[in-house]
């Protein structure tokens, strides 16, 4: 049974990134019949920002680090700001450390306004996957604004798309454990 967890990292609330992580979070539950959760960067607002220090983490940011630290398979979303993901969510991940989540299965997604904006995908968040040694699903999900009505995904296609992943994630959570690199 995996543990799944996703991170939302939309500063607003409502969200629409946050709708669609619970989406794919909810549908990953049920096809891995495990327990999942969300770290949602909008609630962790008034801690994050002031926290520049290793050495001191609030508690919210240290429980939000612990899930990730436990969890089997994780969704990393963010809307798409200037091309990039949100900066608070830049510094939520800066504050982990980089081998926390190594060999760990990432689903990527994002949400914007047009199609332009789905590079995000492969040139934002799955470097930032790479970086911290996450085993990423080769079907990302981008969804634009005009798939969710009232911050609920009404897209067959963007359901299908989170099938897709799924079915590709439960491959890589099936794989052996990789082997320990010896330097």
């Amino acid at each position: 049974m995996a543990n799944i967890i996703g991170v939302s990292g939309s500063i607003t609330s409502p969200s629409r990134t946050r709708a669609l992580v619970e989406t794919i979070v909810t549908k990953a539950t049920q096809r891995l019949h495990a327990s999942g959760d969300v770290v949602d960067i909008a609630q962790l607002i008034d801690v994050l920002g002031t926290t520049v220090s290793f050495n001191d983490f609030p508690v919210a940011i240290q429980t939000a680090h612990d899930k990730l630290r436990n969890a089997e398979l994780i969704v990393i979303a963010s809307p798409v700001y200037k091309a990039s993901y949100t900066g608070l969510m830049k510094h939520f991940f800066d504050l982990l450390d980089p081998k926390a989540l190594n060999g760990k299965v990432a689903i990527l997604a994002a949400t914007g306004g047009s199609d332009q904006h789905a590079s995000i995908l492969d040139y934002q968040l799955r470097t930032l996957a790479s970086f911290f040694g996450l085993y990423t699903v080769p079907t990302a999900i981008y969804a634009k604004d005009s798939e969710f009505t009232n911050y609920k995904l009404t897209s067959e296609g963007i359901e299908q798309r989170i099938d897709v992943a799924l079915e590709q994630a439960a491959l890589l959570l099936a794989r052996p454990a990789p082997q320990a690199l010896v330097a």
